[in-house]
């Protein structure tokens, strides 16, 4: 899910600099302004994963021997 946001992200970047080059500002801001949304999805979807892995580092540090 993270890679796959991660790509999105650079696609929609780049189709943002497109309509940026052609001068097209209303689909330059929904491009920018998803690819933004989907980097910032994917940093979410890292966070999330690592918490994951603390809380079981930390069941498992917890749990008597």
């Amino acid at each position: 899910m993270v890679i796959f946001f991660q790509i999105l992200a650079v696609i929609l970047a780049g189709v943002a600099a497109y309509f940026f080059w052609l001068g097209n500002t209303d689909w330059l801001f929904l491009s920018a302004v998803g690819g933004a949304v989907c980097f910032f999805l994917s940093i979410r979807f890292q966070v999330k994963e690592r918490l994951k892995q603390r809380e079981a580092e930390m069941a498992d540090l917890n749990q008597p021997d």
